[in-house]
């Protein structure tokens, strides 16, 4: 498919997380530079709870409420100039942003015990490659590759995806007592985003 061409809500949008059997090293993360390099971390869906790490596979994050912007903010500065009624502005260099989203929390999904990879990376310290895909179409694969950066994955409907590596620092959750308990789940941004790229 291409990038999506139409106006649309992207309620079948995804945020996913590569699971490799061994963290990616410095060197690993600083080679990750094209759309063919990590797409290729993104092949096949494990469980994130009982799954087994292995190359090429990755986790959904899933019961997103909200997802924050994506992308390099902007950093602009106003830049005074003699004798004008009114300052220039430049493009300075951006500081990359904490992001939030808010999840319908279900404690299983984040236990920090034996065997469950979302709540094991949250405060781990470790660098992970994050992929945000806005879909406004469910894929139509199935399995593992449903979701999968693959033509038979996400390529099945129109996509736009983002690559970034971060960290899963924190998580607080918020108890509702007349709506589903929620949680914020918050990811420190340690690279550039990488995209918009498409399948």
């Amino acid at each position: 498919m291409s990038h999506i061409s139409s106006i649309g809500a992207g309620i079948f949008s995804d945020l996913s997380i590569a699971t490799p059997a061994t963290d990616l090293t410095p060197t690993a993360i600083a080679a990750l530079d094209t759309a063919a390099e990590f797409q290729a971390l993104f092949a096949n869906e494990i469980a994130s709870i009982g799954g087994t790490k292995a190359a090429n596979t990755f986790v959904r994050v899933k019961n997103v409420r909200e997802f924050p912007a994506m992308g390099t903010p902007p950093n602009v500065v106003n830049v005074p100039v003699y004798g004008a009624k009114t300052s220039q502005q430049i493009q300075g260099q951006a500081d990359a942003n904490s992001m939030e989203l808010t999840i319908n929390y279900i404690p299983a999904d984040w236990a920090k015990e034996v065997g469950n990879i979302l709540g094991n990376m949250v405060g781990d310290g470790k660098q992970y490659c994050f992929r945000f895909t806005l879909l406004n179409s469910e894929p139509t694969g199935s399995g593992a590759t449903k979701y999968a950066a693959t033509t038979g994955g996400v390529g099945t409907v129109e996509n736009s995806q983002y690559y970034w590596v971060g960290k899963l620092d924190a998580l607080q959750v918020t108890p509702q007592l007349t709506d589903a308990n929620t949680c914020t789940i918050t990811i420190t941004i340690q690279s550039a985003f990488y995209g918009a790229y498409t399948i």
